[in-house]
């Protein structure tokens, strides 16, 4: 079964930093990109970064140079280092993971306060 697990999440005050994790199980972590999404309330869902199966990544714009994904295959796990965070970065991050299906993890809350 597979299964994604984010944590790490919680309330920072702006300029903060948090770091999350997507712990995966039941794939081959080590040939698949994962995800990173986020979910403000009344907002679509929309991509944060991604990194491809032999470590190559990409940030969108809004948070490039704050964020950084990386991924630790021998752990099976996906991390996303959040510096200098905003409020407008208050969301529930999400991990992914796409075998012709969508497989995602249940979320953690990111509160950042001003």
């Amino acid at each position: 079964e597979v299964q994604l697990v984010e944590s790490g999440g919680g309330l920072v005050q702006a300029g903060g930093s948090l770091r999350l994790s997507c712990a995966a199980s039941g794939f081959t972590f080590d040939d698949y990109a994962i995800g990173w999404f986020r979910q403000a309330p009344g907002n679509q869902r929309d991509l944060v970064a991604f990194i491809t199966a032999d470590g190559r990544t990409n940030h969108v714009d809004s948070v490039k140079g704050r964020f950084t994904i990386s991924r630790d295959n021998a752990k099976n796990t996906v991390y996303l280092e959040m510096n200098s965070l905003k409020p407008e970065d208050t969301a529930v991050y999400y991990c992914r993971y796409n075998d012709n299906k969508l497989y995602w993890g249940q979320g953690t809350q990111v509160t950042v306060s001003s």
